[in-house]
């Protein structure tokens, strides 16, 4: 499961199996790892919306405004200017990702990168706005989880810096909102997963498991709660026995998953998903160890190099969304630097996500060791 690249013209390739799910075109093949990699061009001057797959159908009732296209920053574009990252947690394997292709792109832009990891901890992401105040950062990109803490943050990072929020909202100094279309990621994965209930079970199952992270704030309600709208398109109707955890972090989520097991004996048809692929890996290891394996039936959000293997090989595994945290760098250092030039930047910079599922995962990224 290691290799964080797209494989080259994979998205393209993409895109072209992708037309019978209503996509207009496609590009012709060549070595650039996205059908948009390199072009300089915005959502916004284009004049339209970039959105992906539409996991097998209509989106109808679900905005995809905002989306934008991944594209490297010009080299040169960072020369003596210095930026900054507050990291959510390295330990977190979706924000390791996040980071490490910020900095790439920051190298390649020129620019000098403050990086300062909040290690999942509001007061630490506090302390390092603080930091950045004394360091004399033009710019920064916050990822911090505690969206109660953020105007405290805002006040105390450097004055009249522009700020781009990664996945988490940091009102109210953000100038833009950069990361996942959270409702329409949501959605392409719920409907997926109500496309497969209705298959295989007619709709009828035993519970809906949602593993979410209330901390999160409107991230969190936007996410599971396009998942719900999604499952619903399909499978219509109130949601049957759904019961909500607190449990965006692996071994929170297989301790409470664990319960919630024993609170279901005898049920085979548990419908599992999840704000991220932390929460259903837990959810996995809980019914491993039940022996249960075969009552859980999972989707999460991320598709990050922790759970390629399992969503290839695990039929458990219904389908995720790929937010694709490698590249998150070729949005937010173009952007912050173009704000920091003092340039008019949209409010939103969001993610073209993709359905992945085991029959396509290989045609998105690159797995040797699966």
């Amino acid at each position: 499961m290691i290799g964080k690249a797209l494989k080259p013209g994979a998205w393209v390739a993409m895109l072209c199996l992708s037309l019978a799910l209503g996509l207009s075109a496609c590009g012709g093949g060549d070595d650039t790892t996205s059908a948009t990699a390199g072009n300089e061009t915005t959502a916004a001057e284009s004049g339209g919306e970039t959105a992906k797959s539409e996991a097998g159908g209509s989106t109808e009732g679900v905005s995809k405004e905002g989306i934008v296209e991944f594209r490297k920053p010009k080299p040169g574009s960072g020369d003596g200017k210095k930026i900054g990252l507050i990291e959510l947690g390295s330990s977190v394997p979706f924000s390791n990702l996040v980071t490490k292709g910020i900095e790439q792109a920051a190298n390649e832009s020129g620019a000098q990168l403050v990086v300062c990891d909040s290690e999942l901890d509001g007061q630490k992401a506090l302390d390092c706005a603080r930091n950045f105040a004394t360091q004399g950062v033009e710019g920064y990109l916050n990822f911090q989880s505690d969206a109660e803490l953020s105007e405290a943050i805002c006040n105390a990072g450097p004055k009249d810096a522009p700020v781009i929020a990664i996945d988490i909202a940091q009102e109210p100094c953000q100038l833009a909102f950069m990361g996942a279309d959270n409702e329409y990621a949501g959605y392409i994965a719920g409907k997926a997963v109500g496309e497969f209930a209705k298959k295989e079970w007619n709709c009828e199952y035993d519970a809906y498991v949602s593993l979410e992270e209330p901390e999160a704030g409107t991230v969190n309600e936007e996410r599971m709660g396009g998942y719900r709208k999604g499952f619903q398109s399909v499978c219509p109707g109130d949601i049957s026995n759904e019961k909500v955890l607190n449990a965006p972090r692996t071994d929170v989520a297989r301790t409470q998953f664990t319960d919630t097991l024993t609170a279901l004996p005898g049920q085979s048809k548990i419908i599992t998903v999840a704000i991220n692929d932390d929460g259903i890996l837990g959810a996995l290891a809980a019914a491993k160890t039940a022996g249960r394996e075969g009552d859980v039936f999972v989707s999460g959000q991320g598709a990050d190099p922790s759970s390629w293997c399992e969503i290839k090989n695990n039929p458990q595994w219904i389908a995720d969304t790929a937010y694709f945290p490698e590249r998150y760098g070729e949005i937010g250092v173009p952007y912050l630097l173009e704000a920091i030039d003092g340039k008019q930047i949209q409010e939103k910079l969001l993610v073209p996500h993709e359905l992945v599922n085991s029959e396509n995962i290989e045609q998105v990224y690159e797995l040797t060791e699966c």
